[in-house]
C-alpha cells in the first residue's frame, strides 16, 4: 500500500490529468497495465507500419528512435519508384510526371511544416543538419563590434559546438581588422552547481545580463544528453526583447514534440530527419525561416541556383534573385533517392498528428519512469537515477538514466539481451519509447530485462 501511495503521489505531483495506479506491484499487474495502456492508444499506434530489427529471430526491444528512427515498410516502395523513374526516364524525370524532380522538395513541404508548426512557405527540406545550421548562421548571426555574443547551452551536441566556434572565428576578423575577441563571444548556459538541468529563468537572466552585446541565442530544442525540453517560447521572447535573434537546433525535438515555430516567432530552426522523423540514415534536413524575414533585403545568405527564382533559373543569368520564403535558401537540386525516404514517415505523421502522439508519449515516459521507481523501491535505494526532468511537460520521449556502479557494462548486458538503446559518455543510458511505433509492452519488456541485469 505504501508503494501504491508513493507512486500515485509521484505521478499526481506534476498536475497530470491521470494517475498510473499500480494496484499490486507484481510482474503480472505491471504487464496488465501495459496491455491496458496499449489498448487505450491502439488507434494511434502505427507499429505495423515499421520494420522492427530482430535478434535471434525475435523482435528486439527497440528504444533508440532518438538516434535513428525505424524504417517504414512503405519506404522501399517509394525509393524503388524513384529508381524506376530514373531507369525509364533518365534526365526527363526532372520534368515528367509522376513527381517531376524539378519540384521534388515540394511534396514534403506541407507535412514537414505541420510537424514543426510552421507555414508551408517557411519550411524547406534540403542538405544535412550542420550544413543548414551554417547557412542559417550566415543570415542570422551578424556580429558587430558591439553585438557579437552567442548564448548556447553548455554540453551542446558537439556538431553545434564546432559550428558555432567556427562561425565566431570566421567573423572575428574582417578585412584584416580585429572586430571582437572570439574567446569572449560564446556564453554557455550551464545548470546550477549540483543540478543536472538548465532552469529557464537562468537562461533568460543570462540573456538580459549580456543584452548589450548579444547577437544570437542558439540552443537545442531538446538537449541530446539529458532529454530536457527547453521553453522555446519564453527564450525566443527574451532574445527579441534585447534585440537578439533566436534560433534552435531541433534534432531531438522535431517529430518528438509539437513545436509551434511560427506562433512562437522563432527566427530560424534546423533539424535532422533521421531520428524521430524516421527518414533514414543521413536523411535530408529541415530548414525553417520565419516569414518575418522574407522581405528583409539586407539579410545576407549564401546562394545557389536552386534557391534562385525558378521562373528564370534556367536562363543561366548572373544576379541571384531568391525564391520567396525558405526555398530561397536552397543551394542545389534535391538528392532524389535520399528524399524518397521521407515520404512514408511524413505521411504517417500527417495521418496521426503530432499533438495526438504527444499524449501517448507523455504516458509512455510516465509509465517508464514509474517502472524505474519501482526498481529503486525494490532495491531499497535509488540504484537508477533519471536525470531527465520529472515534469513530462519539460521533456520529450527520452529518459536519460544513470546507474552508478554499473555504467557501460549494464548497457552492454541489456544490449546482448535484445534491448537496442543508446549509450552516451560519460555515464548515460538513453531510453526513448517513440509513440509512433513503440508500445507500453516494449517499455515493460525493457523493465524486465533491466531488472535481470541489476
Amino acid at each position: 500500500m505504501f508503494l501504491v501511495c508513493l507512486l500515485n503521489w509521484y505521478f499526481s505531483k506534476f498536475h497530470l490529468s491521470y494517475f498510473i495506479e499500480f494496484s499490486a506491484m507484481t510482474a503480472m499487474a505491471l504487464k496488465d497495465k501495459a496491455a491496458d495502456l496499449d489498448k487505450k492508444f491502439k488507434d494511434i499506434t502505427r507499429r505495423d507500419r515499421f520494420l522492427i530489427p530482430k535478434l535471434n529471430g525475435k523482435d528486439t526491444t527497440y528504444l533508440c528512435g532518438n538516434s535513428l528512427g525505424l524504417q517504414p515498410k512503405q519506404t522501399r516502395k517509394y525509393v524503388e519508384a524513384e529508381l524506376s523513374k530514373w531507369s525509364e526516364q533518365a534526365v526527363e524525370g526532372h520534368f515528367k510526371e509522376p513527381n517531376p524532380w524539378l519540384y521534388n522538395h515540394r511534396q514534403f513541404t506541407k507535412y514537414a511544416a505541420e510537424l514543426v508548426g510552421a507555414l508551408p512557405e517557411e519550411v524547406v527540406i534540403m542538405n544535412t543538419l550542420t550544413v543548414n545550421l551554417h547557412l542559417a548562421m550566415v543570415s542570422f548571426y551578424r556580429p558587430t563590434k558591439n553585438k557579437y555574443k552567442i548564448i548556447m547551452e553548455a554540453g551542446a551536441f558537439p556538431s553545434d559546438q564546432y559550428a558555432i566556434e567556427s562561425q565566431v572565428d570566421f567573423h572575428a576578423t574582417k578585412g584584416g581588422e580585429h572586430i571582437f575577441e572570439p574567446k569572449h563571444a560564446i556564453i554557455e548556459a550551464a545548470p546550477r552547481k549540483g543540478e543536472e538541468l538548465l532552469r529557464t529563468e537562468d537562461i533568460i537572466s543570462l540573456i538580459h545580463t549580456h543584452k548589450d552585446e548579444l547577437a544570437l541565442v542558439l540552443l537545442g530544442g531538446v538537449n541530446y544528453y539529458s532529454g530536457q525540453y527547453y521553453d522555446i517560447a519564453e527564450i525566443t521572447k527574451a532574445a527579441h526583447q534585447v534585440g537578439a535573434m533566436a534560433g534552435f537546433d531541433l534534432a531531438h525535438a522535431a517529430g518528438n514534440l509539437p513545436l509551434h515555430l511560427h506562433q512562437r516567432q522563432v527566427d530560424f530552426a534546423v533539424w535532422c530527419n533521421y531520428k524521430y522523423v524516421n527518414g533514414g540514415p543521413g536523411a535530408p534536413s529541415g530548414f525553417f525561416v520565419h516569414q518575418n524575414h522574407f522581405s528583409d533585403r539586407e539579410l545576407p545568405r549564401f546562394a545557389g541556383w536552386w534557391g534562385h527564382d525558378e521562373t528564370s533559373r534556367f536562363k543561366m543569368e548572373k544576379g541571384f534573385k531568391p525564391m520567396y520564403g525558405a526555398e530561397g535558401w536552397q543551394l542545389s537540386n534535391a538528392p532524389i533517392l535520399a528524399m524518397a525516404g521521407l515520404k512514408a514517415p511524413l505521411e504517417i505523421f500527417h495521418e496521426v498528428g503530432i499533438d495526438t502522439l504527444r499524449q501517448k508519449s507523455i504516458e509512455l515516459t510516465v509509465y517508464l519512469e514509474g517502472l524505474i521507481q519501482a526498481i529503486n523501491l525494490e532495491k531499497g535505494k535509488e540504484i537508477i537515477k533519471c536525470i531527465t526532468p520529472k515534469n513530462p511537460e519539460e521533456r520529450g520521449c527520452q529518459l536519460s538514466l544513470v546507474v552508478p556502479g554499473y555504467g557501460k557494462n549494464l548497457f552492454e548486458a541489456i544490449s546482448s539481451d535484445g534491448v537496442i538503446c543508446d549509450w552516451r559518455e560519460p555515464s548515460v543510458i538513453r531510453i526513448a519509447p517513440v509513440p509512433l511505433y513503440n508500445t507500453f509492452n516494449d517499455v515493460y519488456d525493457f523493465y524486465e530485462i533491466l531488472k535481470r541485469h541489476l
